[in-house]
């Protein structure tokens, strides 16, 4: 695969990525703030995070494509990590806060089939879509694509905890087991951050 190819496939990925984020956000956003779940709602605004790189990453491979400097490259990439590093301190901030709200508050959330579906949909469409960016990767050597892999990657991880407490929550009723899966939640999106803090000083 040669690098123009490899450029238009990573656009394409990442359009699949967008499109998918954005319906991810919107569907657990609204499948958390119905069943009062601060896992589904934590879950859905970590799509957005998740969006918004990867539109900026879009905007990065579009720009290649259409033969933009080296040097403007940087300058995105170098924008999309820092972006990625204040919303993840901010969800980081969200989880915390809202997350012992919810446990001093003994606010119970309800089952959401709504919400168990997405996660288990993330699951499965996750780990295919970082696969085929890694291959793509290995010609373009884009350290925003890289990050964005691992994103890819953390996301799936994230979709696996929440399928998990939300799973739980619905088939047995343990509302507790959300508040649990949340505090995974916040263990992978804390390392994102430092992670993301790191490259955008660098």
């Amino acid at each position: 695969m040669e690098r123009r190819e490899a450029v238009g496939v990573g656009v394409r990925l990442e359009l699949v990525t967008v499109a998918w984020m954005a319906a991810e956000a919107a569907l657990a956003m609204g499948a958390g703030i119905a069943a009062r779940s601060v896992l589904l709602t934590a879950f859905g605004l970590d799509s957005v995070i998740e969006l918004i790189s990867g539109g900026t990453l879009l905007w990065r491979l579009s720009s290649e494509a259409r033969g933009a400097s080296s040097e403007r490259m940087e300058i995105v990439e170098r924008r999309a990590i820092r972006i990625s590093a204040v919303l993840l301190a901010l969800l980081c901030a969200y989880l915390v806060l809202v997350g012992l709200a919810g446990l001093v508050a003994r606010l119970r959330p309800e089952g959401s089939a709504l919400g168990v579906g997405v996660a288990a949909a993330a699951v499965v469409v996750m780990p295919l879509l970082a696969w085929r960016k890694r291959r793509a990767n290995a010609i373009i050597q884009s350290p925003a694509l890289r990050a964005d892999i691992a994103e890819t990657i953390t996301c799936a991880y994230m979709a696996a905890a929440t399928l998990a407490g939300a799973g739980l929550n619905l088939v047995a009723g343990w509302w507790w087991a959300e508040y649990a899966a949340a505090l995974v939640l916040l263990a992978f999106i804390a390392l994102e951050t430092r992670e993301a803090v790191e490259a955008a000083r660098a």
